[in-house]
């Protein structure tokens, strides 16, 4: 059976000291930003912690068999060609650790003094639409409220759509948790696909066909193989206060009423690993914003084929600056993908265009472009009162706030001042 442990190509740093999950393993992620960490002296708890398994683009690249600059390429060609799953299991001839959910069992982290409590960060939510049976894949946080229940935020977006459909039938949502899950799986319950489609698929795609779901016990679910998995329901017409969390920009989020999960069973390997994802860290910014890219690349791309590449940077918290790639062919194209840009990413609020001779994976190089080849009066663009995002701290209380383009791109007038003579010896 695949261990999570087996599938992290990168150099692990094993944490043998006995540590807390109030606080201290925060302390020490964030003192290893892009490191993978494996605790494996939890205080009162059997189980490993494993974290930052994504925390940087190289990682997730090589989960996915390919090169930073190709993942948006190779998330498109999945999305585009989802693998259907035929190795499904019983959960209880796959696991060797088969009882009542406890989560006191599992050493689920409280990341900071004011957060409500402690948060899975790392937990994939499998759920089926009770009226036509798609299957959907996606992260949510969860907060502990017992040993068997969670408060879990839900955006509406497939999961919502779900559980609004069982509310309104009266009924419970069946779902299973799955928690350390491979990178590649991860990146595919992240991705941005048609409601009636299957992320699970889209990982099965990244693993050449060769995932394996569960059947669950108490539930009707197949869920990917993972570390740990729960089985519960999330309850009609019942919520409680979830909240306060830290979200992507390092600040606290609301505090809201959402939804109740009521947990039956739990499942777990031996000496399990527990994946936790450091909240507003690397890996929390690039499962939430890197699989946006490819989004973001094909509604540029109706605008102008010859767009190269999107990044929506780690600066901006993968959600709120963007940089797009392009071979220019007339001017005034830079300011229409420029329009393109902001349009497909509503929670986008800054964004900059460059040519294909910039590297937009180095800030450095993106700050030369902007530095060079920028006219402030006639390369910015300023649109007030535009939608934004509900994590930008100094968005209106509407959710409005101003967005900017600057079109960093080389001006057909006058291109030799621009040209790099750096770049003719490479």
């Amino acid at each position: 059976m695949p261990r999570l442990i087996d599938e992290i190509s990168e150099e692990i740093i094993e944490i043998n000291d006995e540590v807390s999950t109030e606080y201290e393993i925060t302390s020490i992620m964030k003192k290893h930003p892009k490191d993978t960490l494996v605790f494996t002296n939890v205080k009162d708890s059997q189980m490993n912690i494993i974290t930052g398994i994504c925390n940087t683009r190289d990682k997730i690249a090589k989960s996915i068999d390919t090169t930073v600059d190709k993942i948006t390429e190779n998330i498109i060609n999945a999305t585009a060609n989802p693998t259907k799953i035929t190795d499904i299991k019983n959960i209880n001839d796959v696991y060797a650790n088969n009882e009542d959910a406890d989560l006191s069992k599992i050493p689920i982290i409280k990341y900071y003094p004011k957060d409500k409590g402690k948060y899975i960060t790392a937990g994939v939510v499998i759920a089926k639409d009770p009226e036509t049976g798609d299957t959907n894949a996606s992260i949510h946080r969860m907060l502990v409220n017992d040993k068997d229940e969670l408060g879990i935020r839900i955006v509406p977006r497939q999961l919502y759509t779900y559980y609004k459909k069982a509310e309104e039938l009266g009924k419970p949502l069946d779902i299973a948790i799955a928690i350390g899950l491979s990178p590649s799986t991860l990146l595919a319950s992240t991705t941005s696909i048609p409601i009636t489609e299957n992320e699970l698929e889209v990982a099965n795609t990244f693993k050449k066909g060769n995932m394996t779901l569960v059947k669950c016990e108490t539930v009707d679910i197949e869920a990917p193989e993972a570390e740990i998995i729960l089985e519960g329901k999330i309850l009609p017409n019942e919520r409680k206060t979830e909240g306060p969390f830290v979200d992507l920009t390092d600040t606290y989020d609301k505090v809201r009423e959402e939804p109740i999960i009521k947990l039956s069973r739990m499942h777990y390997k031996e000496n399990p690993y527990y994946h936790a994802i450091l909240p507003a860290g690397n890996e929390h910014k690039l499962l939430q914003g890197l699989p946006q890219e490819p989004r973001i690349y094909n509604s540029v791309k109706n605008t102008l084929p010859t767009v190269q590449n999107v990044v929506l940077t780690e600066g901006g918290c993968c959600w709120l600056h963007a940089v797009v790639s392009i071979k220019k062919q007339t001017e005034g194209d830079a300011k229409n993908v420029l329009m393109a840009t902001l349009s497909a990413h509503p929670s986008l609020k800054h964004c900059v265009i460059v040519d294909e001779d910039i590297d937009i994976f180095d800030p450095v190089d993106v700050e030369y472009a902007i530095a060079t080849r920028v006219k402030g009066d006639d390369d910015i663009i300023i649109i007030p009162k535009a939608r934004g995002s509900s994590l930008d701290p100094v968005a209106e209380i509407d959710g409005t706030t101003t967005k900017i383009g600057v079109d960093a791109t080389k001006s057909f007038h006058n291109l030799e001042d621009y040209e790099r003579v750096s770049k003719q010896l490479e």
